[in-house]
């Protein structure tokens, strides 16, 4: 695999990261530094992990995993999604999506990058160098997500109300797009 081949897969890997940083940073207030480097991690992160995991399952495993990676993907993002839109349309003042914190980061670190999983059994097939490859693709992933947050809050500033109810709409769409195209019913 080449440089390219891996940077191409590392930001097609990340955009689900990024999507997902620009909804957070709809939802805080003030993106800050800390906010930015906390969803690097954590996207990042995972984004580094499941290929890797992916990897040491190898091939045993492909079938299971393939089969339900975008039924765990549409579950955890729709439900992140319906959660945002139920706080966007309360009238009290909660400040539930601008944590990030171990239960608000964890499934969105998961949803975002179950599909990695799957392409680190491929990495099985392929024999791929697996320490540099799983690094860099963290590293795309770390700098897009750092960037989603910082220009989600950017735009989300003014409205935030609207904005954090189209950042779940934006979510549970991304969900049903995830299973729609793992069940064939559309192909992008």
């Amino acid at each position: 695999m080449s440089l390219l081949e891996l940077f191409l897969l590392a930001v097609g890997l990340s955009m689900d990261a990024f999507a997902v940083s620009v909804c957070k940073g709809l939802s805080v207030r003030r993106g800050s530094m800390k906010q930015a480097l906390t969803v690097g991690i954590w996207f990042g992160g995972f984004q580094a992990l499941m290929p890797f995991l992916g990897y040491l399952l190898g091939i045993t495993f492909s079938s299971l995993i393939t089969s339900i990676d975008h039924w765990i993907a549409f579950v955890l993002l729709a439900f992140i999604g319906f959660n945002m839109i139920r706080e966007a349309r309360s009238d009290e003042e909660n400040e539930s999506n601008d944590r990030f914190d171990f239960k608000t980061m964890l499934p969105l670190a998961v949803a975002t990058s179950i599909d990695a999983l799957a392409v680190g059994v491929t990495f099985a097939f392929l024999r791929v160098n697996i320490v540099p490859a799983v690094s860099f693709i963290g590293c795309i992933t770390f700098l897009l997500s750092a960037i989603g947050l910082k220009a989600g809050n950017i735009i989300g500033a003014k409205n935030r109300s609207r904005a954090e109810f189209a950042g779940g709409l934006v979510l549970i769409l991304m969900g049903i797009k995830i299973l729609l195209e793992h069940l064939g019913v559309i192909s992008f």
